[in-house]
């Protein structure tokens, strides 16, 4: 929490600087390609700790997430982000399943709906920002919305989950030549109750000053593991999307 307050004050002591101000926009989408791990276990302790991918079926999923910010000055970044996701697996299990305290019995068919939304404001601060080079990093309040959902046709059961995650964020971009960018971004942190890693990395071809394409891969990693839960996952997206400049 105490990250949170630094990033209100930060964000508050920004928004009175009089100095040039420009509003960006990213609009991202794809395809989850795969997921390398999903490992549930509900509850922690008690329940069947299962990989996902392992015992299903990944259904092809799409996804898609919004970003708009405000930068004031050449060096300080405001931004907010909408990040939804859920993607859907299908087959039956290999052994039986305790989750949630259901159980889920080999052979039969089962459906497992992972939601794992994403509500974020950051600030970042850019320590090199001229026409080649922009770098810089800051504070990520995050908030996560997860619920994973387990169907069979004798038992239906779902364990949701919402909490606060405090990230860092970093960013890094350098332009080799006027229309063409290389970006890295994201936001990582690690600790005792778990770890989030969100990363792109990509091209980006610049029409004008004001609109852009970009194309990347996008990871998402992390979970966490206390008394009540067990997950950790490892997503792969191929990743595109539109930047917009005003």
């Amino acid at each position: 929490m105490k990250a949170f307050f630094l990033l209100l004050t930060i964000l508050i002591c920004s928004a009175y600087t009089p100095v040039f101000a420009q509003f960006n926009f990213d609009v991202e989408g794809g395809l989850v390609l795969n997921t390398s791990y999903n490992k549930v276990q509900i509850l922690s302790g008690r329940g069947t700790r299962v990989n996902l991918p392992e015992q299903l079926d990944l259904d092809r999923s799409g996804f898609y997430r919004i970003r708009a910010g405000y930068r004031i000055g050449n060096r300080h970044n405001i931004s907010a982000l909408f990040a939804p996701l859920t993607i859907h697996y299908r087959g039956t299990l290999s052994e039986n399943t305790n989750f949630n305290n259901h159980n889920f019995l080999p052979g039969q068919p089962l459906n497992v709906d992972y939601r794992f939304n994403s509500y974020r404001l950051t600030y970042r601060y850019d320590f090199f920002a001229n026409g080649k080079w922009r770098v810089g990093a800051g504070l990520t309040a995050k908030i996560r919305d997860a619920d994973i959902r387990f169907k069979s046709e004798y038992a239906d059961t779902h364990y949701d989950n919402l909490g606060f995650v405090p990230l860092i964020n970093f960013y890094a971009s350098w332009k080799p030549a006027y229309h063409w960018s290389v970006i890295l971004e994201g936001d990582a942190l690690a600790a005792k109750q778990g770890r989030a890693e969100d990363i792109f990395g990509g091209i980006a071809y610049n029409f004008n000053n004001t609109i852009a394409v970009k194309l990347g891969y996008r990871m998402l990693e992390g979970g966490a593991d206390n008394d009540k839960i067990y997950n950790f996952n490892w997503i792969n997206y191929a990743s595109a999307g539109l930047l917009i400049t005003l």
